[in-house]
């Protein structure tokens, strides 16, 4: 015999259809999820093999500048309140040289949280390579200024730099900024291929004759200083662009030939030895010695009018 269906029946067949169409819709949102994950997934796989695919697009000119403002600038800013403060402790006997290192190592902190806290794409391992290098020389400024800074003011000033010129940290902070320099300048090269593939290169490790560095671009010819500054341990205030345009200054005004040097390198020699190279010469002189060359628009590039 049939009954007609109660409140509590009705409640449950509710209940049911309800949790029926919730799994339902709970299948198909989990599928929907999991097919975006995926297409994710492989567009990020495409994209890679396509930006590999294309050679250096790796480098592209606004991951230069992006790299420019967010690493090298902060460091530069380190660096030159380094050599500007090192300078007043030889010079100025009553510097308190405590207090300048506590302000240095503060200063090479700072800085280090800064480079530390951007990022470089996957894609530019260059790029990457520089970030990490500029970020272990901070660190290691900032460990051998607060290990300096107790004894400070104990020692005269100039012996006072002397002595951190000859410590093992600086010389390691130093090397891993001038690694850092020479990854961003291949960098550079790695762009300037991009843009034009057939350009000439260089080894920039090989001894290099004047013939053939006049024949070189200035990003190669700027690769092949920041090569050597690293690997003879060079750590001074100015660009590799600075010494790049000394050398062509040298060469054209017929220096060199008098002098019988036949090799960059030993161009380069006279020119440290003498003091000759000071952070700007570049800027001031591109127009005169550079028009003509293919330059990524990174500010250190520009001229100084």
């Amino acid at each position: 015999m049939d009954r007609s269906l109660n409140r509590t029946d009705y409640l449950f067949v509710l209940t049911f259809i309800f949790m029926l169409v919730l799994s339902v819709g709970t299948f198909f949102m989990g599928l929907k999820l999991g097919q975006e994950r995926s297409a994710a997934k492989y567009e990020e796989l495409f994209s890679k093999q396509n930006e590999a695919a294309k050679g250096y697009s790796a480098y592209h000119q606004q991951y230069l500048v992006s790299y420019y403002h967010t690493i090298y600038e902060p460091y530069r800013e380190f660096q030159q309140s380094w050599f500007d403060k090192t300078h007043e402790l030889e010079i100025n006997r009553s510097a308190d040289a405590s207090l300048i290192l506590k302000d240095l190592g503060k200063l090479a902190k700072a800085k280090y949280d800064a480079v530390s806290s951007t990022s470089m794409p996957d894609s530019s391992p260059l790029l990457q390579q520089g970030q990490q290098n500029y970020a272990k020389s901070l660190k290691l400024f900032h460990e051998a200024l607060t290990s300096f800074q107790a004894k400070a003011n104990s020692i005269p000033g100039s012996e006072l730099v002397k002595a951190m010129n000859s410590d093992p940290y600086f010389t390691e902070a130093r090397k891993f900024a001038l690694a850092a320099q020479s990854n961003y300048y291949e960098s550079i090269v790695k762009w300037n291929e991009s843009e034009n593939p057939q350009f000439k290169h260089a080894g920039k490790d090989n001894p290099l004759a004047i013939a053939e560095w006049n024949t070189l671009s200035l990003n190669v010819k700027n690769l092949y200083i920041a090569s050597k500054l690293a690997q003879d341990n060079v750590f001074k205030p100015f660009t590799p662009q600075d010494l790049s345009m000394k050398i062509d200054e040298m060469i054209a005004s017929g220096q060199s030939g008098k002098m019988n040097l036949s090799q960059v390198q030993n161009v380069i020699d006279v020119l440290l030895a003498t003091n000759a190279v000071g952070s700007g010469d570049f800027a001031r002189n591109k127009t005169r010695w550079y028009a003509n060359e293919t330059l990524p628009q990174i500010p250190f590039f520009a001229s100084a009018n």
